[in-house]
């Protein structure tokens, strides 16, 4: 896919996950989550840090400080309000053409800077998704981003498995939709609801 297309996704997924962190009520941070390791409140320190922090670094090419990563976002009472301007500073941060070229050094191996947009934009649209579930909303991704998020589950589906990213691909119908299908292939059922 060319940057030109993928910066207006980005600003599409990080609108919807703004819109989501602001329908979070404090009660079900300790709920389950369809990432079974993750509690509501774990899954959401993981995704405000590193698609919307982690994703500004990126952009300028900075490791992300300790600081940030030990904060438990959640702790602050407006936390989801933060999280929308940090998302506007992360889109902000990738605007400029220049930062799409060349690599992203990652400490322990170096990426091309549009391969890790691409990813940090799954994993916006895909925690979005298990925020979404855990906090009974709906997440609405358009049919684009939902091809995108698709075509990156699939092409990197087996490293994220190697690290436990991804657990084994869930058995969905061949004819579910898009998104469905990209959750079913990182190992998360589509059906999942916490329990009652």
């Amino acid at each position: 896919m060319h940057v030109h297309a993928l910066h207006p996704l980005m600003a599409s997924a990080a609108a919807e996950a703004a819109r989501l962190a602001r329908g979070v009520r404090a009660g079900q941070l300790d709920g389950p989550t369809p990432c079974t390791a993750f509690d509501t409140r774990t899954l959401v320190n993981h995704w405000v840090l590193y698609t919307s922090h982690g994703l500004e670094r990126r952009a300028r090419r900075e490791p992300l400080p300790q600081e940030l990563v030990e904060r438990d976002f959640t702790a602050e009472p407006d936390w989801a309000e933060g999280y929308a301007k940090q998302l506007d500073r992360a889109v902000d941060a990738w605007a400029d053409p220049a930062v799409w070229a060349g690599e992203v050094d990652l400490g322990w191996a170096s990426m091309p800077a549009v391969t890790i947009a691409q990813m940090v934009i799954k994993e916006m649209v895909v925690h979005g998704w298990d925020v979404a579930r855990a906090t009974g909303q709906e997440i609405h991704v358009p049919d684009d981003l939902a091809r995108m998020i698709f075509e990156v589950v699939e092409e990197h589906a087996e490293s994220y498995r190697q690290y436990d990213g991804f657990a084994a691909p869930v058995r969905i119908p061949a004819d579910a939709p898009l998104f469905d299908r990209a959750l079913a292939a990182s190992g998360r059922d589509p059906r999942w609801s916490p329990p009652a």
